[in-house]
């Protein structure tokens, strides 16, 4: 593991709080929100790249007006925990699922996906997921609407 230098300032913070809320926002203009140069804005940005805090930048779609318009989220229980480096690789060739965690508590894995519909998400259970080595079997819950989707909050709003 790299030792990091996390000397983080009040600067730092606002800057990563505008970007997280838009990631294209030029440094010409959050150096006007933060009351410093443009130049100012590039060095600590590229401190914070530098020190693996920013990690890259994306642009956030909304996958229903793409057609995807089903989440789902897939407990999955391994038939060892040593399989879930390998399951991890499988899953990463399945283009629907969006996330997968290791978790404590009921399942091994917690996996998200996004789908068309209930058919769509039918077929990729039966005809992908369910053929992973090491799973023995899983659980379905279907988002029915996600609330909340939001960047970490790294500001106070008085601050």
């Amino acid at each position: 593991m790299v030792a990091l230098n996390l000397e983080i300032d009040k600067l730092d913070m606002e800057i990563l709080s505008i970007l997280m809320n838009d990631a294209q926002m030029p440094y010409t203009e959050i150096a006007k929100k933060v009351f410093v140069s443009g130049g100012t804005v590039h060095v600590r940005v590229k401190k914070l790249m530098d020190l693996g805090i920013i990690k890259g930048s994306q642009v956030n779609i909304d996958p229903e007006r793409l057609g995807y318009g089903l989440t789902a989220f897939i407990g999955i229980f391994l038939n060892k925990s040593s399989m879930y480096d390998s399951v991890v690789l499988a899953l990463k060739d399945i283009p629907e699922v969006v996330g997968c965690n290791y978790t404590t508590g009921t399942y091994s894995m917690f996996v998200k996906m996004l789908c068309r519909d209930t058919n769509h998400l039918k077929q990729v259970l039966h005809d992908k997921l369910q053929y992973i080595e090491g799973i023995n079997r899983t659980e379905t819950l279907i988002s029915l609407e996600e609330s909340i989707n939001r960047p970490l909050l790294l500001l106070k709003q008085n601050d």
